[in-house]
């Protein structure tokens, strides 16, 4: 049965901010702070170190309950039994995605058009994260999204809409507007040095 996801606060890895912190103690720290979803983004592994890390990680969300999501890698998120997989407009089809993980599995999308969006709602995603939304240095070919374009896409398609993109504690207020299901952040919780207060501050500002 497809898990039911609060996609509130969003947490998306990348082991350069961390720097030389261990990942799953940053994760493991973010989801005590109040992270509800967590999305394992490894651009630069093998397969078989991704899938030693997405196991390890997995034990970690497992533990509290949290949804693991994939990115890119629907091989991967299948063989660690991940909640879903996340895909770029450059991954594999959407539609073929769906197919091949079923219904059971959450499958992310990401978009930067309204077309992108609805195309992938018809093709089966769960959810459509939408950015960026403000200048990102975690994404190097990250496309722009303004706010009124991300509003568009919320009242356009019925799946929910995670904004990504540079999102911070001194921005995060401005997408409320949007009445967006979530944010999906990098830096700003796993770039600090207390990883937990830095999602519990993240956590509050959603809330508000």
């Amino acid at each position: 049965m497809k898990p039911n996801i609060d996609y509130s606060l969003y947490l998306v890895t990348d082991r350069e901010v961390l720097a030389d912190r261990e990942l799953c103690a940053a994760v493991e720290e973010a989801i005590k702070g109040g992270v509800t979803a967590v999305q394992l983004r490894e651009k630069c592994t093998n397969s078989a170190e991704f899938y030693e890390i997405a196991s390890k990680v997995k034990a970690i969300t497992d533990k509290h309950n949290i949804p693991l999501i994939i990115n890119d890698r629907l091989d991967i998120a299948l063989a660690v039994n991940a909640a879903g997989v996340h895909l770029g407009q450059q991954d594999l089809p959407a539609k073929l995605a769906r197919e091949l993980i079923g219904s059971d599995k959450i499958l992310g999308v990401s978009a930067a058009t309204l077309q992108e969006a609805k195309t992938a709602a018809e093709d089966g995603a769960d959810y459509i994260g939408v950015g960026a939304v403000f200048p990102t240095l975690t994404k190097q070919d990250a496309r722009a999204v303004s706010l009124e374009d991300l509003k568009q896409i919320k009242k356009s398609v019925s799946i929910p809409v995670v904004a990504i993109g540079g999102i911070n504690e001194n921005n995060v207020e401005g997408l409320k507007a949007a009445n967006i299901d979530g944010i999906a952040v990098i830096s700003c919780i796993l770039g600090k040095s207390d990883v937990r207060a830095a999602a519990e501050l993240m956590k509050k500002l959603v809330q508000v």
